[in-house]
């Protein structure tokens, strides 16, 4: 094990420890609920990161998916369905939507493909505010009952809290995996050099293709986990507000890092949940701390952070031959 390996295993150890133990130490229900709402949010990020980050395609719509799977859930379990069923439809529903949001989208890059995705998710946000007769609306969706998988109850903070920490385990993994694997290269290929891997025979277009489903599937996940965890979905959670919050904490967090976007989630859910019982104009605060962040670490508070500590702990230069001592 060498000299990076060891600390950076154990400061993994030290964060699942953590993790795991959150309902020991926390104890009140509000904040073990609040811990579950940083980890479905740093999911949302993450699924989020694969398209920004890896891909190099800032979308503006990614809330629109992640309503999608709360909505279809939601309206499933409301029509008598079992949980099973409704997680399925939502899963598959989304990757549908998320299929026709790629090919709308990828018939550009850049601002036009920003611009896309920004008029697909008001789409989606005007059909949850205005097709009333489907999604009742301002009013929502309520549901009454989390799934119980393998007969375990998930209707207490700290056991829905572990669900979700499972999830945001698979989530973590699975991009660790998809970030290391070719695949995961070659889409950081047509982020930096699409036209060079254009001509090595690289398919730019289906690997962005893929790499959207991939990200849509993990915002469904995202929002299947919002659903259960509100056991409620209203139109706001598909609104432009949404899609740009999610992005603020990719962007705070770190671009194209694992970490990054889960930092992003836990500054703005701590400040939203957690700050604002103490701080009235806690909207200013976090403008504060974003611009502080943008304005002092461009590349984001976990990069940040690391370029700090190495500066830190970096041997000082000696001085040169006849300065005073």
């Amino acid at each position: 094990m060498t000299g990076m390996t060891a600390p950076r295993a154990a400061a993994m150890g030290i964060a699942f420890v953590a993790l795991a133990t959150v309902p020991y130490w926390v104890g009140n229900s509000y904040y073990v609920d609040v811990a579950s709402q940083i980890l479905l949010f740093a999911v949302f990020a993450l699924a989020l990161n694969v398209l920004v980050g890896y891909g190099g395609l800032v979308s503006l719509g990614h809330a629109g998916l992640f309503a999608i799977a709360g909505y279809t859930a939601g309206l499933m379990l409301q029509a008598g369905h079992g949980h099973m069923a409704a997680d399925l439809a939502a899963v598959v529903v989304t990757l549908a939507a998320s299929a026709v949001f790629a090919v709308l989208a990828l018939r550009s890059t850049g601002i036009g493909f920003l611009m896309i995705t920004l008029a697909i998710g008001q789409i989606l946000w005007g059909i949850a505010y205005r097709w009333a007769d489907l999604t009742n609306g301002d009013n929502g969706v309520n549901i009454s009952t989390r799934p119980a998988p393998f007969g375990i109850s998930l209707a207490s903070a700290p056991s829905f809290y572990y669900a979700t920490l499972v999830v945001f385990i698979l989530a973590l993994a699975t991009m660790a995996a998809f970030v290391r694997s070719p695949f995961g290269a070659s889409l950081r290929g047509t982020r930096d050099q699409a036209r060079r891997m254009t001509a090595l025979g690289y398919n730019v277009w289906l690997i962005r293709f893929l790499a959207f489903l991939f990200s849509g599937f993990w915002s469904g996940i995202a929002g299947l986990l919002y659903i259960y965890n509100k056991q409620f979905i209203s139109p706001q959670i598909a609104a432009l507000q949404a899609s740009a919050e999610v992005l603020l904490r990719w962007i705070s967090g770190g671009t194209a890092t694992l970490l990054g976007p889960i930092a992003g989630a836990a500054i703005v859910v701590i400040m939203k949940y957690v700050v604002s019982a103490y701080v009235v104009r806690w909207n200013l605060v976090l403008g504060v701390i974003f611009v502080a962040i943008i304005s002092f670490m461009p590349e984001g508070l976990v990069p940040g952070s690391v370029r700090l500590w190495r500066r830190l702990r970096a041997p000082r230069p000696p001085g040169k031959p006849g300065a005073p001592s």
